[in-house]
């Protein structure tokens, strides 16, 4: 008979043989009794199953003979394999409870930023991307060219840091789309806010912007100032007005400006006076990149398909801007702030809560909530959901996205509550 060493050594083998299966199915059982029901498995279940499970793969591995049963070596299986099942059940039970339960690839998404690169400018915070990696080029679309995939490569943008990456991928993919005219972006964004960029160059970046059955006519004419890209405006042909969008406008002035170098500057003789203090009408102004200065110059106007032989066999036209009338929501935010409130967006925290409605904040008397946009099946998509005036039946719930209104103190007293 061997040595009781031995027979110790020979129990932690066969243990360890016909404990791997027992182990596995009862931390597979703990996982899912715990996850979907939230109630622990007995260990006095664990233990029978763990044994029963062994005594049936012992049999097939031929492992219970008499001289197997009669030795120290079945007690020392006996204690791992249990050992073991507890250990894997107890494992399982411990992922049950802290897996979250609702778990979708919306949630996945709204990663948010690491706190590393988030500057705070005053009481926000906001982040710098930054491309990382190759400006590379998107399928189907010509390569980019060399000075745009530079000025790509070389730029920054300040994004705000409260809100989550899938949102600041999108704003980002439209300011790239505005500033450079692409014809297509895809911006991915990691906890550091480095951007990974994929573009198209501009092509027709006209003919894009007319409508179906519209024209696009280049006039020669008197522009008013401050006239933009986007103005609607009406053209006077004789007796007749021919109504229009602006595509495009460029006038003498502008082209005397462009032809200027930026860092020029006015001699110090210029600027200065008897008393070697700049005058104001010595200060150089801002140039203006958004509205043209006025004067003679060239219009591109979107015009429909009948009204484009007229324009072109016009001798001289006049132009008039439209009023577009006033925006409701410049309207609705200059009342707010005549009255002293300030209108602020922000994003519910979870505080601690597993999806539950977050607790009402002390200062929600003196705070309006003007609209809330919640995450999940009834948004619709990520830019779609906002519910205007929702009233004290819709409770604040982890993860809503909010517009609220009041008094600066208020506003912060209710963010420090909700956006924890």
């Amino acid at each position: 008979m061997p040595s009781l060493p031995v027979e110790l050594l020979l129990g932690l083998y066969l243990g360890l043989l016909t404990g791997i299966v027992p182990a596995f199915v009862a931390g597979s059982l703990g996982f899912l009794v715990r996850y979907f029901t939230g109630v622990t498995l007995p260990g006095f279940g664990v233990v029978v199953l763990a044994l029963s499970i062994a005594s049936v793969q012992g049999g097939l591995l031929g492992l219970v003979e008499p001289t197997i049963a009669q030795s120290p070596r079945l007690l020392v299986a006996v204690l791992v394999v249990l050992m073991l099942a507890l250990y894997a059940h107890n494992q399982g039970d411990k992922l049950g409870a802290e897996l979250p339960r609702r778990l979708s690839l919306t949630s996945i998404r709204q990663r948010t930023l690491s706190t590393d690169v988030v500057e705070l400018v005053g009481s926000v915070g906001q982040v710098t991307a930054r491309p990382t990696g190759e400006i590379r080029d998107m399928e189907g679309y010509p390569p980019l060219s060399p000075d745009l995939r530079g000025r790509l490569k070389a730029g920054s943008w300040r994004l705000p840091a409260d809100l989550p990456l899938s949102e600041l991928e999108t704003r980002l993919e439209e300011r790239l789309r505005t500033e450079h005219d692409l014809a297509d972006v895809d911006v991915t964004l990691d906890e550091r806010a480095r951007a990974t960029i994929a573009a198209a160059p501009p092509s027709g970046s006209l003919s894009r912007r007319l409508s179906t059955g519209h024209r696009a006519v280049s006039v020669a004419t008197l522009v008013p100032t401050g006239l933009a890209r986007g103005d609607e405006v009406t053209v006077r042909v004789g007796d007749r007005s021919i109504t229009g969008t602006v595509l495009s406008v460029r006038t003498e002035i502008d082209d005397e400006r462009a032809a200027i170098p930026v860092s020029e500057e006015p001699p110090d003789d210029e600027l200065a006076t008897d008393g070697g203090d700049p005058t104001d009408d010595a200060i150089p102004t801002p140039r203006s990149t958004t509205a043209t200065a006025g004067g003679p110059g060239r219009v591109t106007v979107a015009v429909a398909r009948r009204d484009v032989k007229p324009l072109l066999e016009a001798e001289s036209l006049g132009l008039v801007v439209r009023s577009r009338g006033t925006s409701r929501e410049f309207e609705a935010f200059a009342l707010l702030k005549r009255e002293g409130y300030a209108v602020r967006r922000l994003t519910v925290g979870t505080g601690g809560t597993d999806g539950e409605t977050a607790d009402e904040p002390p200062a929600s008397a003196a705070v309006t909530v003007l609209a809330v946009r919640r995450q999940g099946s009834e948004t619709g998509g990520r830019r779609h959901g906002w519910v205007f005036g929702p009233g004290i039946e819709r409770s604040l719930e982890a993860g809503d996205e909010a517009f609220v209104a009041g008094s600066d103190d208020a506003i912060e007293t209710f963010v420090e509550a909700v956006a924890r």
